[in-house]
């Protein structure tokens, strides 16, 4: 049971984590789709998201989750540039399976493949400047559940050789999370989840299945930040 407000424990893998966490889609900056249409944020400055998240260090927040697609490749690079030496305080998540060009910006497809796992990690691992990534995150919500099988062994093989402590998927869709939950070091499943939309489904399963459950869009993309106004 956890007594501490402040952490929690990253599912079945034991690992400690702060509660609240920083989510670095935003500081990738711009980046597109392959018809032009922008993914990102928006404009942003490095040197401000370095701030955002050496002061968020500062102030307890010890998980960071990012993913090799943000900005192209550069939300990760400038989250390993921001923790520096203070690498080994923190607990690191990205995610993989989107195809992306650095030069352009652009999201190019995905790729489901076993084989691409390996390239995506070694990219990201070069980009976040560290030899392992703590929770590694299948990108691809609607991916293949068979094909997902063999992508879990695959991170199975990642764990056994150190380069991954744990892993789990980015989905809000529980029969293909709990394909993942079968794998012994699956330890997390990121989904949807705020005061407008509930997952009742996957916080059964993360419970079932000793999952962490790591919640995505808790403002609901801004909707709940206090800082829209309605009609007048």
């Amino acid at each position: 049971m956890e007594t501490d407000s402040t952490t929690r424990t990253l599912g079945r893998s034991g690992i400690r984590v702060s509660a609240l966490g920083f989510g670095c889609w935003a500081i990738g900056g711009e980046w597109q789709d392959a018809t032009g249409q922008p993914l990102g944020w928006g404009k942003v400055d490095d040197e401000e998201s370095v701030r955002a998240v050496q002061r968020a260090l500062d102030l307890g927040v010890t998980f960071f989750d990012t993913a090799d697609t943000y900005g192209a490749g550069h939300s990760e690079r400038v989250l390993g540039r921001a923790l520096g030496k203070r690498r080994d305080d923190v607990v690191v998540a990205t995610k993989w399976g989107n195809v992306f060009d650095e030069g352009s910006r652009t999201l190019t497809g995905s790729d489901d493949s076993p084989a691409h796992v390996r390239r995506a990690l070694t990219a990201s691992l070069r980009r976040l400047g560290t030899d392992h990534v703590d929770l590694y995150q299948l990108h691809l919500s609607d991916a293949d559940p068979a094909r997902a099988a063999e992508l879990r062994d695959v991170c199975e093989e990642l764990v056994g050789e150190g380069l991954i402590r744990a892993y789990g998927w980015s989905t809000d869709d529980p029969a293909r999370a709990a394909v993942f939950a079968e794998g012994p070091h699956c330890a997390a499943v990121q989904h949807t989840l705020n005061v407008l939309q509930d997952a009742p489904q996957l916080i059964a399963l993360a419970e079932k299945s000793d999952l962490a459950a790591v919640n995505r869009s808790p403002l609901a993309m801004g909707l709940l930040g206090g800082r829209r106004a309605g009609a007048a």
